[in-house]
């Protein structure tokens, strides 16, 4: 089975096909410093092909929720390191994903950090903060000599996921956070050279993915996008629109060599996605499971019939650490408890069993 053969991304070489989807975990504190029981949990998952991280954030500015972990301070950077010594430890991959949330967060998360965004538009609905839940604010619209620092803040975070052990990093440009602020028209409405039409609305994203790939290498970057998502305000309604600004972004990056694309979308099969797939070129990633668990059965058929070079999943990696060996051996799985998705210790986390031997 295809899925479960060796596939070359960027520098690593991975035993299977089957990678870790970020996941919002939420279990390292108001310090963003990643403990034991973090360090456990993504160890228990090495078999995995390849791990991505949960979104870690930049700058304290970018953080999206309590309990996330950073990749700011030395602290934070050495929890990080014991995690990724662990994983490498038990022969795996790991790599972090670093996330800005943009304007999906609030002043009493981020510490007091202004919450930014490309433009001056709040999301509609509340979000958990440490003083428990609050409106979305209005966030400041970056101006142009500020989007230098959230440039510089991508570029450092990554230089730090090196710096922690990690195999390299994924950039997150997905889910209605700031990177896909700037791509989506209904949270970008600037009238400057970021913004205005899909070309535009595109460059920071080129810029940011850029700037990485020259500072670590860009056989170590990867980049996750989510288009016609329609998340977090982040309104993609326009095929047109979306089809222009996806192909600018892909067109802005296509000589730099990136790792890999990863493509969070509900019709991987579409012409639209295999048209990213053809515009990027490189090692591409599928995850179809935001609304849907991913089953086997179509994780096998996805790589098998060339849709894609590998599977992103999320939900059944979470419920079952030795997941490779469930679906290789066609074995019974453990289902996810979503209550525990976003709670505190080791229920659901890391007291999922694995198989007996």
């Amino acid at each position: 089975m295809k899925l479960f053969s060796p596939l070359n991304v960027g520098d690593l070489e991975l035993p299977n096909r089957l990678v870790m989807a970020p996941l919002t975990r939420v279990r390292s504190g108001q310090s963003g410093v990643p403990g034991e029981l973090v360090a456990r949990y993504y160890t228990q998952r090495a078999t995995l092909g390849l791990i991505v991280s949960e979104g870690t954030y930049p700058s304290h500015a970018g953080q999206g929720f309590t309990g996330q972990p950073g990749l700011v301070e030395p602290e934070q950077l050495a929890g990080w390191k014991a995690v990724t010594d662990s994983v490498h430890a038990a022969g795996g991959r790991i790599v972090a994903q670093v996330m800005h949330a943009g304007r999906v967060t609030h002043e009493a998360t981020t510490g007091g950090y202004p919450v930014v965004a490309p433009s001056a538009i709040a999301v509609n609905g509340v979000t958990r903060t440490y003083d428990g839940k609050k409106d979305y604010p209005v966030p400041h619209a970056l101006t142009i000599d500020e989007l230098g620092g959230i440039l510089d803040e991508f570029v450092q975070a990554s230089k730090n996921a090196v710096a922690a052990g990690f195999d390299g990093v994924e950039l997150h440009g997905a889910n209605g956070y700031l990177l896909h602020e700037f791509l989506s028209p209904a949270s970008n409405v600037r009238d400057d050279p970021f913004g205005g039409s899909p070309e535009k609305r595109a460059q920071f994203v080129i810029d940011v993915v850029t700037a990485v790939a020259q500072a670590i290498g860009a056989d170590r970057v990867g980049l996750r996008i989510s288009p016609e998502h329609d998340i977090q305000d982040a309104l993609e309604t326009d095929a047109v629109d979306v089809t222009a600004t996806y192909g600018a972004l892909l067109e802005g990056i296509a000589s730099l060599d990136l790792a890999y694309l990863s493509v969070l979308h509900a019709d991987p099969r579409s012409e639209f996605v295999q048209n990213l797939r053809s515009h990027f070129g490189g090692v591409f990633l599928i995850n179809s499971g935001f609304g849907t668990i991913t089953e086997r059965d179509e994780a096998l058929a996805i790589v098998r019939d060339g849709v894609a070079d590998a599977v992103v999943v999320g939900r059944a990696a979470i419920a079952n650490p030795d997941l490779v060996r469930r679906w290789r051996d066609d074995l019974p799985v453990n289902e996810p408890n979503p209550l525990t998705y976003y709670a505190d210790g080791a229920e659901g986390y890391t007291d999922y069993p694995a198989l007996a031997s």
